[in-house]
């Protein structure tokens, strides 16, 4: 066995089956053992409120009721997500909307709220101009001013519409556009290479058209701590998998040890990084010093992205989702069934909690890894039948696959395959199949095949994003 090859290179594929080692053609920053203090603030968005409150009995605008509704809405929407900071302000003018812009700091995303008939219109101008992304937030008559909205998209703005009645899609509106900020204030560990499109591949266009840092750390940096790991943390986390596992398979107990101590060892090195996501390029390098599978389940778990094979696209994903949804991505591979119009994904590592780190831990079995002759210990984590899901990837940093499905069944024993595994009923498999990462312009199966799914239809959030930063959506099936 070879102690520092990726899975592909492990069963012989290597480069000449069309891997692409994309870390070999980029140089990265290099994590240090003491990095700077980050202090993590709160992510800032304008809310702007164009126009005068109308008569509640005539008119095309909101009245003086629902502007009461909007304010006590946001203000719930802002406590509840617990990192933003909402700036409120009035617009009637352009004057008003550059003063407005001023304090609010530059790079703040705009949320602007229809108030009175044309007076979006009237004011808008200065958020165009600066580039701010901007969602637009337009009850049932209160102006004709939505209409413009798309345009301002088509025209190369970077704009979302909610016009809507539901107050509810004011968090929405809220939630993408805090999306934007914390993505520039990311920290991302890598231990090279990187794998997925060239562009997600590269620190520094990763860095410019997302905001997020790349850095990455020496293998020996992280075979120190898994030798420091607190042995008591230790201790403790084999006691929490093995307890709370339906059944133990193949792992013995120093496949569970081992597995553990590099769980604690991924938790201490995103504290001691203060990281807010992890890839490893050379996942199977490790298994002689332990599976980093359930330590990747526990990151996910506590919202920390963790991605396999060190693929930054899949990665780049989860973040993007975590941020706009406060859910974890399972990462896997596909595989169809076009007799059941069904789309396989299944990989060896997932999060316990797909609702959220509030959320319930899903069922499990602990089973050896399927493609190492069942050495190891993986998690086999048995997700909801009958739940929607999203099913996604940003690829080359400009578009956005997507496709929505539902969990028709999650076996009791997984066989061939991965070994957490769901089948999802899709539109139209064999359309789907036929047409899988035509977007895509490379060879590397790894890029090709991994999507992440997302539990919950987020189609309408993702499209609102998409406009938010400029990204392209490829609806898939």
């Amino acid at each position: 066995m070879c102690e520092h090859c990726t899975r592909r290179e492990f069963f012989g594929m290597g480069a000449a089956g069309g891997l692409l080692l994309a870390g070999a053609a980029w140089s990265y920053a290099w994590a240090s053992e003491s990095p700077p203090v980050r202090a993590r603030g709160k992510s800032r968005i304008g809310v702007l409120f164009t126009g005068n409150p109308q008569p509640a009995d005539r008119n095309w605008g909101a009245d003086a009721g629902q502007i009461n509704a909007i304010r006590a809405r946001l203000a719930e929407a802002e406590k509840r997500l617990g990192n933003i900071e909402l700036m409120i302000g009035e617009s009637r003018s352009p004057a008003d909307t550059e003063a407005f812009l001023d304090q609010t700091g530059q790079n703040a995303p705009i949320l602007a709220i229809n108030v009175e008939n044309f007076a979006l219109t009237r004011v808008v101008g200065p958020i165009l101009k600066a580039g701010r992304p901007m969602a637009v937030f337009s009850l049932p008559a209160s102006g004709h001013d939505w209409m413009y909205a798309p345009r301002w998209l088509r025209s190369g703005h970077r704009v979302a519409l909610l016009a809507s009645s539901d107050y509810d899609e004011l968090e929405r509106a809220l939630r993408v556009l805090r999306v934007i900020p914390m993505m520039q204030e990311t920290r991302i560990l890598l231990f090279p290479p990187a794998r997925g499109t060239k562009a997600a591949c590269s620190p520094d266009e990763v860095k410019k058209r997302l905001g997020a840092d790349v850095v990455a750390v020496e293998e020996k940096v992280f075979d120190d701590l898994i030798t420091a790991a607190d042995e008591a943390a230790v201790r403790a986390e084999i006691e929490a998998w093995t307890k709370g596992a339906k059944e133990i398979l193949e792992p013995t107990a120093e496949d569970i040890e081992k597995a553990a101590r590099v769980s604690v060892a991924l938790d201490r090195l995103m504290d001691q990084q203060q990281a807010d996501a992890l890839a490893i390029g050379t996942c199977m390098g490790w298994l002689p010093r332990g599976f980093p599978c359930l330590g990747f389940a526990r990151l996910r778990d506590r919202g920390l992205p963790a991605a396999c094979e060190g693929d930054m696209d899949s990665l780049l994903t989860m973040l993007l989702f975590q941020y706009a949804t406060d859910k974890p991505g399972f990462q896997g591979n596909a595989t169809f069934d076009t007799a059941r119009n069904a789309l396989w994904t299944a990989h060896c590592t997932a999060p316990l909690k797909m609702d959220g780190p509030d959320g319930e831990a899903a069922p499990y079995l602990l089973r050896g890894h399927s493609e190492v002759g069942g050495s190891g210990c993986v998690p086999e984590v048995q997700y909801r039948v009958g739940e929607v899901i999203t099913r996604t990837k940003l690829v080359n940093l400009d578009t956005i696959l997507a496709s929505t499905g539902k969990i028709i069944e999650v076996p009791e024993r997984a066989v061939h395959g991965c070994r957490t595994q769901i089948v999802t009923e899709v539109r139209d498999a064999a359309t789907m199949a036929a047409n899988w990462s035509s977007a895509l312009e490379t060879e590397d199966a790894m890029t090709l095949l991994h999507r992440v799914v997302f539990y919950g239809d987020h189609m309408q959030s993702l499209r609102h994003l998409a406009n938010l930063m400029g990204l392209q959506v490829i609806e898939e099936g």
